[in-house]
């Protein structure tokens, strides 16, 4: 494995191997990489000849300094963790390269970016999508690879690949989630001992509305998630929306033959937690 700083050689080195037939796969984090990452690295490996992962903070896409800077940091046992896992090279740039003085981007998401986390962490997927273009421009990968965990992310980085006709197939993967159900994020390991023994009970609400699926509408389903979760003291739900997969608009109705997705964020304690949940036709 080799650990890369800097954009330019990055970049040569990706295109020496790509000029070599080799295919390229992707996995952008900002550390603090848990068993979730490594799943996206174990899916870029079966199917690329090469793999990249970046470890990047991206201070842009922050609405709350404050998080920032308790963002959790690990880059040691990041790396440690890379190596066992069989990656091929790390970028771990700081700041400079990856917005340098002069570099500009400009991209107007539309109404993805208004809805769920967009209401709530107001230009936070601006910040998103310009350190995931900027690091497509320096990886120019095949392949890249993306949890479902983060499913509005997911969805607006497919529409600015689409729309910006960039040459980079997105594959998004499954949630992976701890053995009591809650869904793996860097965030979890800023809970404190109380939240975490509280914060199963997202994953567990959103099983128990999966299964209620259609038998309630989904605005009634909604609000039963909400009281359920706000019923634990240790937790306060942000929002629980049931949405188009496609548009991510909020549903009033199932539609007979297609999914929908219920996407959530609640707050243990200091700590704001994400989740989804997909109701099958």
């Amino acid at each position: 494995m080799e650990l890369i700083n800097t954009a330019s050689e990055l970049h040569q080195v990706i295109e020496e191997k790509k000029n070599a037939g080799n295919t390229v796969g992707f996995v952008p984090t900002m550390g603090a990489l848990h068993a979730g990452h490594l799943s996206l690295l174990e899916n870029a490996r079966k199917a690329n000849d090469i793999t990249v992962v970046s470890i990047f903070v991206n201070p842009t896409q922050f609405n709350d300094p404050d998080d920032l800077r308790n963002y959790p940091r690990t880059p040691e046992k990041d790396l440690t963790l890379l190596s066992g896992a069989g990656c091929d090279f790390v970028f771990m740039p700081p700041v400079e390269e990856i917005y340098p003085p002069s570099y500009q981007f400009s991209y107007t998401i539309g109404p993805l970016e208004e809805k769920m986390e967009g209401k709530f962490r107001p230009g936070h997927f601006r910040g998103v999508v310009t350190v995931v273009y900027r690091l497509f421009e320096i990886v120019t990968p095949h392949r890249a690879y993306f949890g479902e965990k983060d499913f509005q992310q997911l969805a607006i980085i497919r529409k600015m690949v689409s729309d910006l006709h960039l040459p980079v197939e997105i594959i998004p993967c499954p949630i992976v989630r701890e053995p009591d159900g809650l869904a793996m994020s860097s965030r979890n390991l800023r809970l404190s001992p109380a939240h975490r023994q509280h914060a199963p009970l997202i994953a567990q609400t959103l099983f128990q509305a999966a299964e209620k699926g259609r038998s309630l509408s989904p605005r009634d389903l909604e609000k039963w998630v909400i009281e359920t979760i706000n019923k634990d003291p240790y937790l306060k739900t942000e929002y629980f929306e049931i949405v188009d997969p496609d548009t991510l608009e909020q549903i009033d109705n199932w539609i007979p033959s297609k999914a929908a997705v219920g996407c959530i964020a609640v707050w243990a304690g200091e700590i704001r937690l994400i989740d989804n949940i997909r109701f099958l036709p």
